[in-house]
């Protein structure tokens, strides 16, 4: 009896061992389990905690990251579909951009940048996207070119502050099928505020098509009509650079490289316009200018390239910058105002003008404008103003300061009696200027060194001579001495040469100007 109830203890006691070495057993599988999967839910927290945010893989940026080697006791499982990174690969091995983006390289959008593909539409798209986000970034990256025809990056219901960062080269077409019947302008950027465009870039218009295409339309400076070679022949028309890089004939009407327009705060620097086949770089009705370190290139028988043309722009910075150009360097035109011009060289090209003004019986204002510490060789005017007979309004508050001129054919012009066409017609109407000064203009002239022709119903008063020393180069032109008609005001310093031409004080009988003339 004892020994039946010794084994059945035994057998007991095994079989409480069993089960609980099989519960000790769960125990541990079950702890185990728990500590990886704690392991994995850290893991996926960490990278979701340092995942957020956008990184700029272009211009500069770094590339993603590698992620860290998996611990070899543990090995997470896929990560979930709705954690999978929004960017994704692009064509050129970078990655597109998402909602948070602030950097949008064109490439990106699917331009190829190869000089022969059309990129004009990865363009568009890419200031689509940019244009969503304030203080965004376009980026046209180094040593791609980029062929683009006409566009217009526009607003107003973009986002302000946006930077178009130009490296890479932007070349216009040759091909006339883009431009249509023509167009006013290739690049153009409108009711923005903020706009910066900057960068180690070019803009190249290519313009020479044009150019030999249609040059007897074109409008011609009159000045030349006081440049008169040796042998005693005008040339009409100077010769047109040979025609090249064209595919069919161009439309009449010549665009702009890059023209602004309806902006506030508008930077342009450090880029490169050439060959445009008008105007290089025109700013209209904007307001907060500033353009710096920029060049212009351009041959200097391209006609009617115009380096920088403000028009209807106040609180206008220019410095810093080499204009080479085939008409005037900086054209200032009506409705401008606080516009203030220095260190610029310029040549060639016909200089600094404001004007022409007044064509077509229509009503002009300019006033406080400065342009000092100016470098010009071989140019056809230094300083000018130009005004259409039969026009109304007034240029006033002028100092052109620290010229230095050299083989410069007209240094100084007033020219009251402008005209670009054949013929024009006489008429007692004028924009009045007044308070025009000229200090410190030194150097050589090759025809004339000051041509003052000025209205003879509203003479120019105000005219400050100030330090003016001028001296003759003869080269291929009939040199002639100063001249003046209906100009008055002072000699505050000996000139050189005399300017004796000029009438001290005011004029006795000058009309009073109207309403309508004032500004």
């Amino acid at each position: 009896m004892g020994g039946v109830n010794f084994r059945s203890l035994t057998f007991m006691i095994l079989i409480a061992f069993f089960v609980w070495c099989s519960s000790i057993e769960t125990c541990i599988a079950r702890r185990g389990k728990h500590w990886r999967q704690s392991r994995y839910a850290a893991a996926l927290s960490k990278k979701k905690g340092g995942s957020h945010g956008h990184r700029n893989y272009h211009n500069g940026g770094s590339k993603p990251k590698p992620p860290p080697p998996q611990s070899h006791k543990a090995t997470p499982s896929p990560k979930p579909k709705e954690e999978v990174p929004p960017s994704t690969p692009s064509p050129h091995g970078g990655y597109s951009y998402d909602q948070q983006s602030t950097v949008f390289n064109v490439l990106d959008f699917g331009a190829k940048g190869d000089g022969k593909s059309d990129d004009t539409k990865a363009f568009q798209d890419t200031w689509a996207a940019a244009c969503k986000v304030e203080a965004s970034t376009v980026v046209v990256p180094a040593e791609f070119v980029f062929l683009v025809g006409p566009i217009s990056f526009s607003g107003p219901y973009c986002q302000a502050n946006i930077v178009f960062q130009l490296d890479g080269t932007i070349i216009a077409p040759t091909d006339a099928r883009p431009w249509g019947k023509g167009l006013l302008q290739w690049l153009e950027f409108t009711k923005l505020k903020g706009i910066a465009i900057q960068g180690k870039g070019i803009l190249d218009g290519r313009g020479s098509g044009w150019w030999q295409d249609a040059p007897y339309e074109d409008p011609y400076d009159d000045e030349r009509k006081l440049i008169i070679p040796l042998n005693s022949t005008v040339q009409e028309r100077p010769p047109m650079p040979v025609r090249n890089e064209l595919s069919g004939k161009m439309p009449s009407i010549k665009p702009t490289a890059l023209r602004f327009y309806g902006s506030f705060n508008v930077t342009v620097t450090g880029i490169t316009i050439q060959n445009s086949p008008q105007c290089h770089l025109k700013f209209d009705n904007c307001m907060g200018v500033v353009v710096h370190d920029i060049t212009v290139s351009s041959p200097g028988d391209s006609p009617n390239t115009d380096g920088i043309h403000l028009q209807n722009s106040n609180d206008v910075l220019i410095h810093s910058s080499n204009l080479a150009c085939g008409d005037d360097c900086v054209s200032i035109q009506t409705g401008c105002s606080n516009v203030y011009i220095h260190n610029v060289n310029c040549g060639p090209g016909h200089g600094i003008s404001i004007g022409s003004l007044g064509r077509d019986n229509t009503k002009a204002c300019v006033s406080n404008i400065t342009v000092r510490d100016i470098v010009m060789h071989n140019t056809m005017n230094g300083v000018r103003i130009k005004t259409w007979q039969g026009g109304s309004g007034s240029v006033q508050g002028v100092l052109f300061s620290n010229i230095q001129v050299s083989e410069v054919q007209l240094p100084i012009v007033i020219d009251q009696f402008y005209c670009d066409k054949r013929k024009c017609s006489n008429e007692t109407a004028a924009v009045a200027l007044s308070g025009i000064t000229y200090e410190k203009i030194r150097g050589t002239y090759t025809v004339k060194p000051v041509h003052f022709a000025c209205s003879d119903s509203l003479p120019c008063i105000g005219v400050t001579l100030s330090a003016i020393e001028l001296k003759p180069v003869q080269e291929r032109y009939h040199l002639y001495d100063p001249f003046c008609w209906q100009t008055f005001g002072e000699l505050t310093t000996p000139t050189v040469p005399p300017i004796s031409c000029l009438q001290i004080g005011k004029p006795t009988n000058n009309r009073v100007q109207s309403d309508h003339d004032v500004c």
